[in-house]
């Protein structure tokens, strides 16, 4: 079974962002123009992202060992995440004895209108989830908040008996609303905040944001559909 419902067995919670965390001020770092006015902070420079996913795929590659993997995306948001990820997994397989074959699918889940989860998940495209079947699955997600998302698309690809699942999300919110799934690896524990950048986005918009920043009022309201 993937992820857990008590504590995260061998990689804890990730990097842990209390809820007293003041992030880093706007005015530190480059971001585009047009979202000037838009955002509150930063609470994750880029740099930091991209050497956290570094040492998560080598505790995936450690907990699941040189065997081939199926990696199955959630877009849209997990994209960038995804796509840095498998780049990492794959500089490992080139350094080590043994080749690890890694295929990669998508498949899309809508769970937020704005900026609030709506009570049922959406799946939009993706291939036959059947050829899952015997395989070694891991699920890259962008956010787990509630859980519920998860736990529905796990029920999904269950049924179809993968030799084993795995998720590994960027980030977990700690919000209250949560039924206590985790992750078996997270990137960044952060508090219950509504963020963009680094391909998360607000209806679309802030996917061309580096840094991991949380959004104002103001651009919700500008954004909003």
């Amino acid at each position: 079974m993937a992820g857990s419902r008590e504590e995260a067995p061998d990689y804890g919670r990730g990097v842990v962002i209390m809820d007293d965390w003041p992030g880093y001020d706007l005015n530190l770092f480059t971001y585009p123009q047009h979202y000037y006015g838009d955002l509150d902070y930063v609470l994750i420079p880029h740099g930091i992202v991209v050497d956290r996913i570094e040492r998560l795929a080598k505790d995936i590659m450690k907990d699941i060992g040189y065997c081939d993997i199926m990696v199955l995306c959630v877009l849209k948001g997990g994209y960038k995440f995804c796509a840095d990820l498998v780049e990492h997994l794959k500089n490992i397989s080139r350094n080590s004895d043994r080749f690890v074959s890694m295929k990669v699918d998508f498949i899309r889940l809508k769970s937020y209108r704005n900026d609030q989860s709506m009570g049922e998940m959406q799946i939009i495209g993706g291939d036959d989830l059947s050829t899952l079947a015997g395989k070694n699955v891991l699920i890259v997600e962008d956010v787990v908040g509630t859980g519920r998302t998860m736990k529905a698309l796990l029920g999904s690809i269950e049924k179809y008996k993968p030799n084993r699942i795995k998720v590994a999300s960027l980030l977990v919110k700690r919000t209250p609303r949560s039924d206590g799934f985790r992750p078996d690896y997270a990137g960044f524990e952060i508090p219950n905040l509504f963020v963009v950048g680094y391909a998360l986005d607000y209806n679309e918009y802030f996917r061309d944001l580096n840094h991991i920043c949380v959004i104002n009022e103001h651009g919700k309201e500008k954004y909003r559909v």
